[in-house]
């Protein structure tokens, strides 16, 4: 006979219950009950869908970051591509290049980035070519005026030939033997017949020691000739 209503214990809640009985005769076999909590997490424990790559885009002639940022919606316009991508692009926003390839929406890798702009650098700057100079009195004229204008002496390749041809006739191994100078022991030598004391006093660093060296006598005599003339050129005679 049933039990009255206050004796009856209460239902237990099928989402609160851990576990429930169940009759099998005379034994009670005790199963789970799959609690509210463990359902919920049930679709959690799914495996999450991968992100999606990040796209780049490869610049071509004409582009500007805000056509880019505009044609791809990228969020935040062009300033957010600029500083994504600044690894790549450098300082000024307004100077990209053909071939630079951008990511669009995320930030560049550091690493890679500088790479590219090391490439870019050694593409942009060739090496420099040493310059060269031909083995005659041509040469030696050109090659004593670049010298002279990294020392900052004054003096025209027309003023230069002129005094040579007048003082040697452009041989560098010319000797003047006989003049009050040589007499004293100090003869003139060489394409500007500079005497020994004259050409160490105004000896060029950089070039050689050696007096007869064509370079270095036409510019150890230029260097005398602007301290006591203001120039080679203003010499029209002996000097």
């Amino acid at each position: 006979m049933p039990a009255k209503g206050k004796h009856r214990r209460p239902k237990s809640s099928p989402l609160t219950r851990g576990i429930a009985a169940a009759g099998t005769g005379g034994a009670v076999l005790v199963l789970p009950v799959l609690g509210a909590t463990t359902a919920a997490a049930a679709p959690a424990a799914a495996a999450a869908k991968p992100a999606a790559a990040p796209k780049t885009y490869v610049v071509v002639a004409g582009d500007s970051l805000a056509g880019i940022a505009q044609e791809h919606s990228v969020s935040g316009g062009w300033q957010k591509l600029y500083q994504d991508n600044r690894g790549v692009l450098g300082d000024d926003p307004k100077l990209i290049h053909p071939g630079l390839k951008l990511t669009l929406g995320t930030k560049a890798p550091a690493a890679p980035e500088r790479a590219d702009r090391s490439e870019r650098a050694n593409a942009a700057e060739p090496a420099a070519v040493k310059k060269s100079y031909a083995n005659n009195l041509d040469g030696w004229i050109r090659q004593s005026l670049d010298i002279m204008a990294q020392h900052g002496i004054p003096g025209t390749y027309e003023g230069i030939h002129r005094n040579i041809m007048r003082e040697s006739s452009g041989n560098p191994m010319a000797i003047n033997n006989w003049d009050s100078n040589a007499v004293a022991g100090t003869p003139s030598k060489g394409l500007l017949q500079v005497i020994g004391p004259t050409f160490s006093a105004y000896h060029v660093p950089g070039t050689s020691t050696d007096s007869y060296d064509p370079v270095a006598n036409i510019t150890a005599a230029c260097n005398y000739a602007a301290d006591r003339y203001g120039s080679i050129d203003n010499v029209n005679g002996p000097y």
